[in-house]
This record gives C-alpha cells, structure tokens and sequence, in this order.
C-alpha cells in the first residue's frame, strides 16, 4: 500500500473515531436540546426524515393494496379520519388542533402530503405509527379492512371539495364500532 493511500486510510478511521466521540459526549450530555419548542438543526431534521422516509417505503413494500378505493370505503374511512386523525393532520377548510400546531415534527396535513406516499405506505402508517413522532399505530386497536377504509379517505384527500369532507361525520366511526359491537355480540361463538 502506498503512503498517500495509508495516510489517507488513517485519516479516514481518525476523522470516524473522532465523530463516535462527539457524538457519544452529545448523547451522554444530554447536550442536544429535545425540546419541542426547539426546531431541529437541519442536518437532524433531514437525518430523522430520510430515515423515516426510507424506512416506511421498505417496511411497506410487500404490502397489497385492494384493487380499487370505492367510494363506500372512502365513507367509512372518513369517519374513523375525523375522529382519530384530524386533530393532528386537519381537514380539507379544517386546521389542525392548536396543540398539534407545536408537535415536532408536526404532523403534515394529509389533505397535500397523501400525494407524496403509495397506499400501501399510508396503510403501514396508519398500521404500526412512527417512533417518537407522535404519530400512534392503530393496528393493535383497528383491523386491516378498517384501516385500509382510512387509506381510501386519506388518498381521497387531495381531490376532494371542501363541501364534500364537511358532509362526513366523525360519528360514522362510532356507529360503526357501535354496529360491529352488536353483530359480535349477536354472533354465537364456536369453541
């Protein structure tokens, strides 16, 4: 090996033990400021969005879609939408929650950013959250049909009247959670 290449080498591994180092000092520190009036630096922000990013696009990858959103989908998903997730994301004529307005990060509003994601990434987000983003899963409390109905909504958004997301009610979640309790319970269970 020649000696350009050797005190480059070393000079690579030197400049990568030194970034461990102050990177360990940071996190031991508490030296980064995790408060959530305090933006991120850039560097971080495009860090922790990239990664989140790349990771929902290869977690969601051998996720099917059903064929087609029908408008009775996009109904029921409008419901169980305005009740869990227009707090955070708003409506279409609809801002979000005031607390939501100083989440970090804050949540996008749905009604531009379902543009930029592929059904079966809005399902695996819906499905199992983001870490320390505040966005929850709703997997463990909501079956795949209920979630897919979200995602038609969601995907829905971006051409949607305004005059159209005012006509949905949130209680269409409540009714169906309320009808769904009642076949259960009128259903017999085989053991």
């Amino acid at each position: 090996m020649n000696a350009t290449l050797k005190g480059a080498l070393l000079g690579a591994a030197t400049l990568f033990i030194l970034l461990i180092v102050v990177a360990l000092i940071v996190i031991l520190t508490g030296g980064y400021n995790v408060a959530a009036t305090d933006r991120h630096n850039p560097i971080v922000s495009w860090a922790l969005t990239t990664t989140m990013n790349n990771s929902v696009r290869r977690q969601a990858a051998g996720i099917e879609p059903p064929a087609e959103f029908t408008s009775a989908m996009v109904a029921a998903g409008a419901g169980e939408y305005k009740a869990m997730c227009s707090h955070c994301h708003g409506g279409i004529g609809q801002s979000r929650a005031e607390w939501a307005e100083v989440m970090l990060p804050k949540p996008p509003p749905l009604a531009e950013a379902a543009r930029e994601w592929d059904p079966k990434d809005v399902f695996w987000l819906v499905k199992h959250g983001v870490k320390m983003s505040g966005m929850p899963a709703f997997g463990p409390t909501h079956d795949d049909k209920t979630i897919w109905n979200i995602v038609a909504f969601v995907k829905a958004l971006p051409e949607m009247p305004a005059e159209q997301y005012a006509g949905y009610s949130s209680d269409h979640a409540e009714e169906m959670h309320d009808h769904q309790a009642h076949e259960e319970s009128d259903t017999p269970h085989h053991h």
